[in-house]
């Protein structure tokens, strides 16, 4: 589980941490990463021993810069690029995965980076971070699950201003939108991501599924639904 090349992969007990490793590049994600992505999270999603991932960029400049564009847009035809892109499709790895997923966040998160953490469960970013979805300015969309997950996050109206201006958003900023859940020291935002893992992974893991379920699945219901689903997941639990 070592043997990759754009990622990190550990594991210590119930906490497994994946690492984005294209540093001399701020961690943009290739085709390359999300081969490696792919593998890493089918093979945590079978090991019944891990019970939270947290998710992180190396080095000091970036979580994530967004996509190699000089990878993604000279790749084969759209037809083959697409049939490419279910076969790898890593995004549903991420929204598939039963157990919680933190990301951790600092310095630049871009593009593919922002949709990358939506896709996670709970999101802590340094001080020093800064958000944008700059694809429209590029002739392109966020169609990383962008366009769906960012307003469910933080609401049609500010998704709508997000996306289409591509402006910057400081960490601040990014709190105060509900994209993020907290705002830490950099020195302290990986400790912080580690003992809050390790807080949830002493927790029942099953109730902790369950829960994550019951969130996940409820948001598309309505409340009348979704209080009738909360109810048949808890009584499974008895």
């Amino acid at each position: 589980m070592s043997n990759f090349k754009a990622i990190i992969y550990e594991k210590s007990g119930y906490l497994a941490k994946v690492t984005l490793n294209r540093p001399d590049v701020l961690n943009a994600y290739n085709i390359q990463m999300r081969d490696d992505l792919y593998e890493v999270l089918g093979a945590i999603q079978d090991d019944s021993e891990i019970r939270v991932v947290i998710l992180k960029g190396a080095g000091e400049k970036a979580f994530c810069a967004g996509a190699d564009l000089s990878e993604f847009l000279t790749a084969p035809a759209p037809v083959f690029a697409r049939a490419a892109r279910f076969e790898r499709d890593v995004w549903k790895r991420f929204t598939e995965m039963p157990i919680p997923l933190i990301a951790a966040l600092h310095g630049f998160v871009i593009g593919s980076g922002v949709e990358m953490s939506l896709c996670c469960d709970i999101r802590l970013c340094s001080e020093d971070a800064q958000f944008r979805l700059p694809e429209v300015n590029l002739g392109l969309i966020p169609a990383a699950g962008g366009s769906q997950t960012i307003p469910r996050a933080i609401g049609k109206s500010q998704a709508m201003e997000t996306i289409l201006s591509g402006r910057w958003l400081k960490a601040d900023e990014a709190q105060r939108i509900k994209l993020v859940n907290r705002v830490l020291p950099l020195a302290k935002l990986f400790l912080e991501a580690d003992k809050l893992a390790e807080k949830i992974a002493q927790f029942d893991p099953n109730a902790v599924i369950i829960a994550k379920q019951a969130v996940t699945l409820g948001l598309d219901l309505s409340l009348e639904e979704g209080l009738k689903l909360e109810r048949r997941l808890g009584l499974s639990l008895g």
